[in-house]
């Protein structure tokens, strides 16, 4: 009996180590037809998912309530499984090298647990090679095992993109790959339980990680070719969505916008691939060239920011900003690596210290990580300029009312920055407003 049918018959279980963003979907997705343990090292999220709550917002509380994943903090239950999925972080450190801390505890916590007989399965973003010659020799001297022998491992890159309701980890293809045709055989099987859309069976884990590392570095290098454009349109004093809403009408135009661009992925995942090239003797010419654009535009969008204010005779220095937005991206809570932050920090070179609000956002994780106290909506008032920062559905509904409440009644020009360009532009302008968009 294989160990998929083990699996489905309820004899064994699959694991989940890393319950983020996207570990906890697949754990939830996989419980709905096998026994599934869900570990996090992170005490506080497991008692939020014993309690029926999704910090994340990515499945909703009430498919938490009712999911069967029987989560822990405890590494120990990590033997009861034993086909094993890893999903957790890899960052990068403040040089732009990747910081590979998560993958390898992960690896050590699996390896001091794992058994005879087990699949390990990993999900995080790494740069060809790091599976088996990073992930492997933990496991293996952590357990004892041998790999090939004890146990077979595979690597299946995560493709769920946070706060996107359409595309799922159900809806996407799976890329799958194993250490030879027997486990490629068993993860293919196992995660064709829950991928509707079905599993490409890569020809080795080397190839499906190199797979995942550059789909996040050819959306990088198209949004800083847009926000190139958006510079460069900016000093011909030409809108850049008004742009490509024309260049748009040709069938093979590719649909990218201007914009921050943050998170644990895009931003991120470059620097993996250049990394290794670099240790290959290549150093990267259009991926650096395309992060250091991106990396910038922070930078960028504070110096307009600051420029606007001069053009309305507004003083820098006690001017009084407010920031709508604090998230990577729209509709989702999460606030790792967001390059509002980049904003905020720049604004304050220049002696303004915003108002930052954001409803959606996870607020704890924010002052942790930044410092950051958010305001309510409610109380931003007495404005000079306002950055509408993040495309979140529930500033769509803005309107020029909504907008003035937010601003001082003296007389002066309403400095508004709109950087996904989600207002009406025309109706900002005609109601006197300074406008300004990517």
């Amino acid at each position: 009996m294989s160990l998929y049918e083990d699996i489905l018959s309820g004899k064994e279980k699959l694991s989940l180590v890393g319950l983020g963003y996207v570990g906890m979907p697949i754990a939830v997705a996989f419980a709905r037809k096998i026994k599934v343990v869900g570990f996090d090292l992170n005490t506080a999220k497991i008692d939020l998912y014993k309690s029926g709550v999704d910090p994340t917002n990515e499945v909703g509380d009430a498919v938490i309530q009712n999911t069967k994943v029987e989560f822990t903090a405890d590494p120990a239950k990590l033997k009861e499984a034993k086909f094993h999925i890893v999903a957790v972080p890899t960052p990068v450190n403040d040089d732009h090298t990747p910081d590979l801390t998560p993958v390898e505890g992960a690896s050590r916590i699996l390896g001091q647990n794992l058994t005879k007989g087990s699949i390990v399965v990993f999900e995080s973003t790494v740069y060809p090679g790091v599976t088996e010659d990073i992930c492997v020799p933990i496991l293996e001297k952590e357990s004892g095992l041998k790999c090939g022998v004890d146990f077979k491992i595979g690597y299946s890159p995560e493709r769920i993109n946070p706060g996107d309701k359409v595309h799922r980890l159900e809806t996407i293809t799976k890329i799958v790959s194993g250490m030879d045709d027997e486990a490629l055989d068993e993860i293919a099987h196992v995660y064709e339980l829950v991928v509707d859309a079905g599993v490409y069976r890569a020809e080795s884990i080397r190839v499906a990680e190199a797979a995942k590392v550059i789909e996040n570095s050819q959306r990088d290098i198209n949004i800083a070719f847009m926000n190139e454009l958006s510079i460069i349109f900016n000093r011909m004093g030409i809108d850049t969505k008004s742009v490509l809403a024309a260049a748009g009408t040709k069938w093979n135009f590719l649909n990218f916008q201007p914009g921050l661009v943050g998170g644990h992925c895009i931003g991120v995942d470059p620097y993996y691939l250049t990394y290794k090239a670099e240790q290959l003797g290549y150093h990267s010419q259009i991926i650096l060239s395309g992060r250091r654009i991106n990396d910038d535009m922070g930078k960028y969008v504070a110096e307009n920011l600051v420029k606007n204010l001069i053009r309305a005779d507004i003083p820098v220095k006690s001017a009084k900003v407010a920031i709508l937005g604090f998230t990577f991206k729209e509709n989702c809570p999460d606030t790792r690596n967001t390059k509002i932050i980049d904003i905020y920090r720049e604004l304050k070179e220049y002696g303004i210290t915003a108002q930052v609000a954001d409803e959606n956002a996870d607020a704890d994780e924010a002052k942790r990580l930044y410092g950051i106290e958010f305001v309510p909506m409610g109380d931003i008032k007495e404005c000079d300029a306002v950055v509408l920062a993040v495309a979140h559905d529930t500033y769509k509904s803005l309107g020029i009312v909504d907008l003035d409440a937010m601003y001082a009644k003296t007389g002066k020009v309403k400095v508004l920055t709109d950087l996904k360009g989600i207002l009406d532009r025309k109706a900002c302008v005609d109601a006197g407003y300074l406008y300004w968009r990517l």
